[in-house]
């Protein structure tokens, strides 16, 4: 068995600040305004948002102990996201990944009702939890995009894990609407002439 090696963070500051710079896993050191380190801080803000979202869902009893701990493990994979992103040229997301988040979006859509109009972000604590992260992800999507754009090569296994996670997360935040108050469902104004 190999030995993994990494470092140890023993000093968390350096007396001589960073001078707006960070290093990644490989020691390259980027400006904190760089597309990869705007991705990687917009993974651990979802990663963070997962977290008060995965505590209030624990307390909840809205999943079965199998599906909890499938979104319990979302974690973990974000950070093996946030890992490859920092790493250039390492693969830690694969396909198999987005299929596991595909079969539970599949098991918690099943009951739930076709949707008639928008569901707006509430219905419950839980639920609007489960939104907040919906909308990091979706951000983390598209600073991951914007990095692919910069002309940095993306793991397309990784690209597709974040966005099945937006989508289970909407679907899971139906699932905990309707476990408390109810989907709250989005209602048009009514349609009014324009006079200039």
């Amino acid at each position: 068995m190999s030995e993994r090696k990494g470092y140890r963070l023993t000093r968390i500051y350096t007396r001589t600040g960073d001078k707006g710079k960070t290093r990644i896993g490989n020691g390259e050191q980027l400006s904190k305004n760089h597309p990869r380190i705007d991705a990687i801080g917009t993974v651990d803000e979802l990663n963070s948002c997962m977290g008060m979202m995965i505590y209030t869902l624990g307390q909840s009893g809205y999943l079965t102990e199998v599906q909890f701990d499938a979104v319990k493990d979302i974690q973990h994979r974000l950070f093996d996201v946030g890992g490859e992103l920092a790493m250039p040229g390492h693969q830690l997301v694969t396909d198999e990944h987005a299929v596991v988040l595909e079969q539970l979006i599949d098991e918690l859509n099943e009951p739930l009702p076709p949707l008639k109009n928008f569901t707006l972000p509430g219905g419950g604590y839980v639920a609007c939890h489960t939104h907040m992260a919906r909308t990091v992800a979706r951000r983390a999507e598209r600073t991951i995009i914007a990095l692919q754009s910069s002309g940095e090569t993306v793991n397309a296994a990784l690209l597709s894990y974040v966005n099945r996670l937006s989508d289970l997360l909407y679907v899971l935040g139906r699932h905990c609407a309707r476990k408390d108050e109810g989907e709250v469902l989005w209602k048009a104004s009514p349609k009014k002439k324009f006079n200039p």
